[in-house]
């Protein structure tokens, strides 16, 4: 799995679980699906993505979109 589809499948799994915590814990979990969002938002406009940074150092082979 290269450094993209790391990243997009982090995320996904991100807004599902933070989902189902605001939905069976508290709906406070929601603000972590609005700070994926905004992130993503943020990585598709500058081309920076902050988890992109920490799995480079894991060693997960880049991509196209993340440099």
């Amino acid at each position: 799995m290269n450094l993209d589809r790391s990243v997009l499948t982090f995320a996904g799994t991100m807004v599902l679980v933070s989902l189902a915590l605001g939905h069976f814990v508290s709906p406070w979990w929601l603000l972590l699906t609005a700070w994926v969002g905004i992130m993503l938002f943020q990585s598709g406009i500058t081309g920076f993505c902050p988890m992109a940074f920490v799995f480079k150092i894991f060693g997960i082979k880049p991509g196209n979109a993340f440099r």
